[in-house]
């Protein structure tokens, strides 16, 4: 079992970003990510809280030794739950993967939350628990070493992608329209 982590701050405050999370996909750096379907939606009537589930759909290359073990498809699907709390201001996704779960498991939590230092800001946190299942403890360190690369690899790509989205449709949104007020 491996773990990953990273944080970045984006320069924008979170009313911005956490709206802009759900236009993330389709973007030119992320092209593995082919689909992203919603599932479900709804809000909490109590608390306010939005829960979306969304299924994404991801094309890449994948090495010839794994494909000869999980059988030659290109083509995976990972479960997204998301909750957007308008109170704690956070939100947070949690996503694992569909296809080849019976070889490899991933799990990741994503948060998204202001910077509590600069409202302008917000702070991007990611974690990941990688874990492989084989007969062979040789094996599922290479599938774990490999699937933590490319994790990292599709973490960059992912944030500059991002990056790329959020300067798009600030281009777009009238200037104040996003602006954080601190409530402290």
């Amino acid at each position: 079992m491996k773990f990953v982590s990273s944080q970045c701050s984006f320069d924008y405050p979170w009313n911005y970003v956490s709206a802009s999370a759900w236009k993330k996909y389709p973007n030119e750096m992320s092209s593995h990510v082919v689909a992203v379907d919603v599932l479900r939606r709804e809000v909490n009537p109590e608390t306010g809280i939005l829960t979306t589930e969304r299924l994404i759909t991801c094309r890449q290359p994948i090495p010839r030794w794994l494909l000869a073990i999980v059988g030659g498809r290109d083509t995976s699907y990972v479960r997204e739950v998301s909750e957007v709390d308008p109170v704690k201001k956070t939100l947070t996704l949690r996503s694992c993967n569909l296809t080849m779960n019976h070889l490899l498991s991933v799990n990741e939590i994503c948060t998204y939350s202001p910077d509590t230092s600069d409202f302008s800001k917000t702070v991007f946190n990611q974690v990941a628990r990688i874990e492989a299942y084989a007969t062979f403890q040789r094996l599922c360190n290479k599938i774990e070493d490999w699937s933590v690369e490319r994790f990292r690899q599709n973490a960059a790509i992912g944030k500059l992608g991002f990056e790329s989205v959020l300067q798009k449709l600030a281009n777009t949104v009238p200037e104040g329209m996003f602006k954080e007020v601190s409530t402290a």
